[in-house]
């Protein structure tokens, strides 16, 4: 029977003398972490009076440390509220971030105290616990043994609609939002290690960073749910991956945006498939990198769709086709509706070499038609809110289609969509296509605006083996590529390709597109274009960027740079 709090969860752990968190050179039972969070949780009820209305807001400034983990168990049994602070974040957004989720506190170490320095106005100094300061450890001695009951301390025992999570959302197409997630939600979700194949034999690995929904419920909660070993590292490194793997047993792994790309750009060897590997879990990754990864690391690559808030979770059925994301899970009806009329768009047709043949009538929004009650919502934002539900529908803000077996597609956030020649169509398509052309590691595709009307392709690409960003791009080659695409759109051929020395991501490793549009063809990386309508690339000089601009202005569009 699934538990209906996260809290129990966790005490069901309070007397298990199996390993239950690796990190680096330690080991620690669940018996000791289940300790470790109850002293916290009883530290925290004198750190700071409780907010009326409300329970106390835990902000956790920490890379992935033992202290993250044992402050989540602390929230779920003193009935608080975590809030997962992006480290990557800076100056006044990051204080935003504090000051928008009302922080009670901020638990940080001395790695990150001086991104507080940085707050246009100060946090109260007395509110930050610093985890590797002689004053945070003579607080945790100083805490009292705990009481009957939960064993949190004083207050009633944690319900399974507390708050439990704030996780903001990656940002990776506008202002973060904090998704809120309750003890119950957690548990339910605890309750599925069974399906991910982890036991209380397995060894779970979590790289992505705990401030993200994916490694707090598809690695951590799982594993506390099952009695399973963690694995904890610091922060993700694609070098590092085997080595761990190797080194703690690793038997599953979460992952996020492009991770599996950077484990497959490091360099082959015949013997990477001797490992423990059994199974990963994510999203986002391409069908050509969970093709490779599983065919080099001999593991199960298990790809889901779904997002921190919750509402919509599709799978992948052994009939799926590679590029689809599946078909909606048990219970749930999702359609694809057209995000200004809400009619139903058509289903998907394909031509014969499988390219979309009807992309601008056959994408549209992602919507869970009976989930909206799944919603838990995000933290102060009614306005946000009000666009993801509407009309008792949950509008995911994702962009799809539908083919007419009724398998999903992805086709981007709702910014990635395209107006070229009059015509419609999405950038994850475009994406899909370039992928493939071996020297890609990684691509992204937006619009630029055209200087008469409407938009442009333009593309970043990251290269292998060019990490100055100049070196590896042939145009020649990569013109015959496009021309060689029988699924390649007329309109969908990039206008402008820009290189990237490192494709900029968000802290949870998806590609964030706003530095690349906002800085279009003018950000001092080598770009290329092709001037004409035939596959011709050449260098875009910076005379050639000024006559450009001067043609906006001729036609009276000069203010859309402006705007960008």
């Amino acid at each position: 029977m699934a538990s209906e709090t996260f809290a129990r969860v966790l005490l069901e752990r309070t007397d298990d003398e199996h390993p239950g968190l690796r990190f680096e050179d330690e080991t620690r039972t669940w018996a000791q972490m289940v300790a470790a969070s109850r002293a916290r949780a009883r530290m925290l009820a004198g750190a700071c009076p409780a907010p009326a209305g409300r329970p106390r807001h835990v902000g956790v400034l920490l890379e992935n440390v033992p202290e993250y983990v044992y402050w989540i168990g602390a929230a779920a049994l003193a009935g608080a509220t975590v809030v997962g602070i992006n480290p990557t974040r800076r100056g006044a957004e990051l204080a935003a971030d504090v000051r928008h989720t009302d922080c009670d506190l901020i638990i940080t170490d001395a790695a990150h105290v001086p991104l507080l320095a940085e707050f246009p106005e100060p946090f109260p100094a007395g509110r930050v616990h610093v985890v590797d300061s002689p004053a945070y450890r003579d607080r945790l001695h100083a805490v009292p043994e705990p009481e009957a009951g939960v064993g949190a301390g004083p207050g009633r025992e944690p319900r399974a609609d507390d708050r439990l999570l704030l996780l903001f959302t990656s940002g990776s197409t506008g202002t973060p939002k904090a998704v809120a997630c309750s003890q119950g939600r957690l548990a339910s979700i605890a309750g599925r290690s069974a399906q991910m194949g982890i036991t209380r034999d397995s060894v779970t690995y979590v790289a992505m960073p705990l401030f993200h929904g994916n490694a707090v419920m598809a690695n951590l909660a799982m594993a506390a749910h099952a009695g399973a070993t963690v694995a904890l590292r610091r922060r993700f490194s694609a070098s590092g991956f085997l080595p761990d793997v190797r080194r703690y047993g690793v038997t599953y792994f979460n992952y996020v945006g492009r991770a599996l790309a950077y484990i497959l750009a490091t360099p082959e060897d015949p013997g990477d498939a001797a490992n423990t590997l059994r199974a990963a879990f994510g999203t986002e990754a391409s069908a050509q990198d969970m093709t490779r990864f599983a065919a080099r690391f001999g593991c199960r690559i298990i790809e889901g769709y779904g997002s921190s808030e919750g509402a919509i979770a599709m799978q992948k059925t052994p009939e799926t086709p590679p590029d689809a994301l599946g078909v909606p899970q048990r219970d749930i009806r999702i359609a694809v509706l057209d995000p200004e009329t809400g009619a139903e768009c058509a289903r998907a047709r394909f031509d014969g070499s499988g390219g979309l043949a009807n992309p601008g009538e056959a994408i549209g929004e992602i919507v869970g038609l009976n989930v909206a009650a799944a919603f838990e919502g995000y933290y102060n934002d009614p306005a946000a809110d009000a666009e993801r539900v509407r009309d008792g529908k949950y509008w995911s803000g994702d962009l799809g289609y539908r083919d007419e077996d009724g398998f999903f597609y992805f086709a981007g956030r709702g910014a990635d969509r395209l107006r070229v020649d009059s015509e419609n169509f999405a950038a994850a398509p475009v994406e899909r296509i370039l992928a493939r052309w071996a020297p890609v590691v990684m691509c992204a595709v937006y619009p630029v605006p055209d200087p008469r009307t409407g938009d442009q392709v333009m593309a970043a690409l990251e290269l292998h083996g060019d990490p100055g960003g100049t070196g590896g791009f042939d145009p020649g080659a990569f013109a015959a590529f496009l021309a060689a695409q029988p699924d390649l759109g007329t309109k969908w051929a990039p206008r402008f390709v820009r290189l990237v020395r490192a494709m900029p991501l968000t802290a949870t490793g998806k590609v964030d597109k706003r530095p690349l549009r906002r800085t279009r063809w003018e950000a001092g990386d080598p770009v290329w274009w092709r001037p004409g309508r035939d596959l011709a690339y050449e260098p875009l000089t910076r005379a050639r960027a000024g006559e450009l601009r001067a043609e906006f202005a001729a036609h009276g569009r000069a203010h859309v740079l402006t705007a960008l």
